[in-house]
């Protein structure tokens, strides 16, 4: 599993990927398809076209890593059925059982949406201080 102590968001490239790409042209996938910085800390995962194979991309603060799979029975869930969808977005939860090969991500959502405090809430917060 790849762990992290901090709150890391992990974004699946929509599209089958070449695996073939190291380092550099992972990156690129990530800062010109999915419009995200690589170096931010989140997970960025690809999967080639035949869904055997994945690769995880990150950022660990003092370089980058690669973390690959490989199937050696079965396929990863299919991460492209929306042909308009170049990202999805998936926890860290959801991130490690679709590596674990569960068909359920991307089918449905797994994990609640992430809990942001809007601005409205906030304004309340400071009525409630006064």
């Amino acid at each position: 599993m790849i762990g992290s102590t901090r709150q890391v968001t992990a974004w699946a490239y929509g599209a089958p990927a070449d695996l073939r790409k190291g380092f550099d042209g992972l990156s690129g996938l990530v800062s010109q398809r999915l419009g995200q910085d690589p170096l931010s800390g989140d997970c960025y995962l690809f999967v080639n076209a035949t869904r055997r194979r994945a690769k995880v991309l990150l950022w660990d603060g003092t370089g980058l890593c690669i973390y690959a799979k490989r199937l050696e029975r079965g396929r990863f869930a299919c991460l492209w059925r929306d042909a308009d969808a170049q990202v999805v977005r998936l926890t860290m939860s959801e991130l490690q059982l679709f590596l674990e090969g569960s068909t359920l991500v991307g089918r449905v959502a797994l994990s609640p949406a992430p809990f942001v405090v809007g601005a409205e809430q906030k304004n309340v917060a400071r009525v409630r201080r006064r």
